[in-house]
């Protein structure tokens, strides 16, 4: 401990002692401070939230980012008295840059120590874990709705084309014969239908991807398809590194959102100067899925088209769910599907004129390089 400059005591910013490692991972931010409320520790989650470092948070009174420090020193002494922890919803707390963020935050104290332990929450992170919980579990109903519907129709359909196929030779008219043709082409159109549907649990094949050759094929389908009346716009960060990912499945994922996005475009004809814009971005400590990344990949696919319908904004990755009156409603929900088998995610957000999809893969997803073995 020592006086600064002012005269103002300031502790020495110490090293991680060994018994804080065990924070280091956490998604929730902690600091760890002295009985003076001076700070001993932050984890990275804590540098991120207050945008600033350890080693300049070290030795620095808790009052620089509580708003309300009276408040927060009332918890801590309750806690401290009541022998358990103090919880305090929606307080207000700045970081080091002066962005204000509404937490929720717990204070306790460390058994026999002097060290008081503050655990915070940012409010939106709390909507935002519940939100994907449900949006995880939900996808796993529909990966299993998709995959039994599929069985379900696809072992019949065999039977029909057979059938059908059988009479039609027997038929001499060509009238009848017409009808047997709707039929097998109907059974066809099923069963390349069923087929799409299986597609996420075939085997993946892993080995090393760069994404922005997965966007650039994606781009070259979507300019053979649509023509140059819609600009395709690439915002690349080249620097994003290579990761283990079934390159098949990525296109396929992304030309689906893409694809949706042009139709909608194409349909209504009333945006001037529709485009679709493609940015690729790298994020640091990301958490989703209850896990923590370090390092992922961010692709935002963006159109300034009419937006997603407010009606089917909670439900457009739910199997059979379209505002095209035209299409499946399998494109979205197949495309979340195959993200999700390389243990990343699909957001959105939609207005009129600004429409955003956004994929994060993580970069260390531990999926294992397998395209040199026997499938």
């Amino acid at each position: 401990m020592h006086l600064n400059c002012n005269g103002i005591k300031k502790m020495s910013p110490p090293k991680i002692l060994p018994k804080f490692e065990g924070l280091e991972h956490l998604t929730a931010a902690v600091i760890i401070c002295s009985e003076e409320f001076y700070i001993d520790y932050i984890n990275p989650s804590a540098e991120v939230m207050l945008e600033i470092s350890h080693d300049q948070a070290c030795g620095q009174l808790t009052s620089l980012f509580f708003e309300e420090f009276d408040l927060f020193k009332r918890a801590a002494l309750s806690a401290k008295k009541s022998q358990s922890a103090f919880r305090e919803n929606e307080v207000f707390i700045r970081s080091k840059q002066n962005k204000t963020l509404c937490v929720t935050f717990t204070v306790s104290w460390i058994s026999n120590t002097d060290n008081c332990l503050i655990e915070m929450i940012q409010m939106d992170q709390h909507l935002r874990i519940a939100k994907e919980e449900r949006m995880f579990i939900q996808q796993q109903a529909n990966a299993d709705l998709l995959r039994n519907l599929a069985h379900e129709i696809r072992n019949p359909l065999g039977g029909l084309r057979g059938a059908a196929q059988l009479l039609e030779k027997e038929l001499v008219s060509k009238s009848l014969k017409e009808y047997t043709e709707i039929i097998i082409s109907e059974a066809d159109r099923l069963q390349n239908l069923m087929s799409k549907l299986l597609t996420p649990h075939q085997l993946p094949v892993y080995e090393r991807t760069n994404i922005h050759e997965v966007i650039e094929r994606v781009r070259s389908l979507i300019v053979s398809e649509f023509g140059s009346q819609i600009e395709f716009i690439r915002d690349y960060d080249i620097s994003l590194p290579e990761f283990v990912g079934d390159r098949e499945k990525l296109i396929q994922a992304l030309l689906n959102i893409c694809r949706n996005a042009m139709q909608v475009l194409w349909k209504q004809n009333t945006t001037e100067s529709p485009s679709l814009k493609v940015i690729t971005r790298s994020e640091s400590q990301i958490v989703f899925n209850k896990k923590k990344h370090s390092v992922a990949i961010r692709i935002d696919i963006v159109d300034n088209g009419p937006g997603v319908p407010e009606p089917i904004k909670d439900t457009i990755f739910y199997p059979l769910v379209s505002g095209n009156e035209e299409g499946t409603g399998l494109g979205l929900s197949l495309a979340q599907n195959l993200i999700s088998l390389h243990q990343g995610m699909i957001s959105l957000v939609s207005e009129p004129g600004h429409t955003v999809f956004s994929i994060i893969l993580p970069i260390n997803n531990g999926l294992i390089d397998n395209k040199g073995e026997s499938l």
